[in-house]
């Protein structure tokens, strides 16, 4: 942990390039990785995501749940932030870029096609990744399933009406494919596999548990790194083609991310909450649940539309942005126990 925060802007560096490098280099190779999906979500990386979490899902002790009741301000910034505040700065951050500050430099019959990704994007608030991100600021464990869990419980009714309301239209087809397979993939199968093999290890002794546990902390980063790889190796041919749209749909994603990140710590810590739960709650709200998005765009607007692209913009700056926002977070304050 300390020579990947060390160097973590290298590091994320390193891979954005190889990544885009080894796109051109195999694109068929990619494509292929591309391939194996299933309702818009890809296994390749769903298979990531289980090496970045379940180490740290081992952490979760149920036995603790009942503690996260006292932690109710907290939970109430992040359903605040994620339902109330982020997808209605992200339609007016995308309006001002967009139609306004970059209009003459994109094309005119997408420019509402690229607001419609962005929103999208706004509307979805992370699912799985933020374990990770937890986890890097040594956010509560505990804490952090419990606001997952109601979070997409609010998902399930919420993003439908306000993306309606927010692009104006009436019926908003929701691919429930892809939310209830990304939720039992990314969460109840390696909470499962993370909790069965806790109880295997904590049976055979906390240091033996102790000891796994630290040795697992080297692969779960190896596979944030490789999931950056994959990202860039994916759209890496899109980034060269169209360098200058990408950059200008990622300015508007870059500011909220740090919009939504300062205004979530700063309700926190105007509340008193502690660190290790301030750190979740807002990052929780920063992320994205960028399947969700692009699943969605593509169904409304089609695999070649703007808002895709804008979704898909979201997808390559997230885990750089992430990363420099979680050592921001570790530097605001000390770890607080709770």
């Amino acid at each position: 942990m300390d020579l990947f925060g060390r160097y973590l802007t290298l590091w994320v560096a390193l891979c954005i390039l190889v990544g885009i490098g080894l796109g051109e280099l195999f694109p068929s190779a990619f494509v292929a990785l591309s391939a194996m999906e299933v309702e818009h979500v890809n296994l390749p990386m769903a298979l990531l995501i289980w090496l970045m979490i379940i180490p740290m899902l081992m952490k979760i002790d149920f036995a603790r749940m009942r503690e996260v009741g006292r932690q109710a301000r907290a939970i109430g910034v992040t359903l605040a932030v994620n339902w109330l505040i982020k997808p209605f700065t992200m339609a007016a951050l995308g309006a001002l870029f967009i139609y306004g500050l970059f209009a003459d430099w994109l094309p005119t019959d997408q420019l509402d096609s690229y607001v419609a990704g962005l929103i999208l994007l706004g509307a979805a608030p992370c699912t799985a990744m933020v374990f990770v991100w937890s986890n890097l600021v040594d956010g509560e464990p505990n804490f952090t399933l419990s606001q997952v869990a109601l979070n997409d419980a609010v998902m399930v009714f919420a993003f439908a009406p306000i993306v309606a309301l927010l692009l104006g239209v009436s019926a908003i087809s929701v691919p429930w494919a892809t939310l209830l397979l990304s939720v039992g993939l990314y969460i109840v199968v390696p909470l499962l596999i993370a909790q069965a093999l806790r109880t295997w290890l904590l049976a055979r002794g906390a240091q033996t548990f102790e000891r796994v546990q630290a040795g697992l902390g080297p692969v779960s980063m190896l596979a944030l790194l490789l999931t950056l790889v994959l990202l860039f190796g994916f759209q890496g041919r899109q980034i060269l083609a169209q360098p200058l749209i990408i950059l200008l749909l990622a300015v508007p994603i870059v500011i909220q991310a740090y919009l939504i990140a300062a205004i979530a710590m700063g309700l926190n810590r105007w509340l008193k909450v502690p660190h290790c739960v301030a750190g979740p709650s807002a990052l929780i709200g920063t992320s994205n649940f960028f399947e969700l998005a692009v699943a969605v765009a593509i169904s409304l607007f089609g695999l070649g539309s703007g808002a895709a692209l804008a979704t898909v913009v979201g997808v390559l700056v997230e885990v750089p942005v992430m990363l420099s926002l979680v050592a921001w977070i570790r530097r605001r304050a000390p770890v607080q126990a709770l």
